[in-house]
């Protein structure tokens, strides 16, 4: 039986043909990722680091208002782990938990140059890198600060760790009559 040219494959040209379609769909995957990073890394989250001050005085007079909880996010806009770490908190999943129980406030680190004194004083060491967290009570007083670098690989971490680390230190409710799980 006579074979067609280009009509019939041989096993090796399959090879090749699977081998060209894999490198294709590596190739889309990376600029995917790529353009996803770029993306990512233009958003500003991190205010000017001289606005730090300010925002965790006007979170403090929010979270006695609203009897939140503070929750201080140290790191720098030019950090892929700190971009990941924002979009895990504004996820589906996250958003309403952080937005019912905490004040955001982001405070930027600028190249490990900046608001190193208010790191200090919230006892975060941000030479174990950053994101690195610290959740204040409503009225200012430190709950929690990271001391290992708990989020620091944030890239590699699931979205769920955020979500259980926020459902961990929301407040507690208070008791009332109408409620019988106190």
């Amino acid at each position: 039986m006579a074979r067609l040219p280009g009509l019939c494959q041989t096993e090796g040209s399959r090879e090749g043909s699977q081998m060209k379609t894999i490198k294709y769909v590596v190739l889309a995957t990376l600029l995917a990722v790529s353009v996803s990073s770029a993306r990512s890394a233009n958003r500003e989250i991190y205010p000017d680091a001289s606005q730090a001050k300010a925002d965790i005085a006007a979170a403090l007079k929010t979270a006695a208002i609203t009897h939140k909880r503070i929750l201080l996010d140290f790191g720098g806009n030019w950090c892929p782990d700190c971009l990941v770490l924002d979009s895990y908190f504004h996820d589906p999943a996250n958003r309403p938990i952080l937005e019912a129980h905490f004040v955001l406030v982001h405070v930027n680190i600028g190249h490990m140059d900046a608001n190193l004194e208010i790191a200090r004083q919230y006892d975060v060491p941000l030479s174990r890198g950053v994101p690195a967290l610290a959740v204040l009570s409503e009225h200012g007083k430190l709950l929690y600060s990271q001391k290992s670098g708990e989020f620091e690989a944030m890239r590699r971490m699931e979205l769920s760790a955020v979500t259980k680390f926020l459902v961990q230190w929301e407040p507690e409710r208070p008791c009332s009559t109408v409620m019988v799980n106190c």
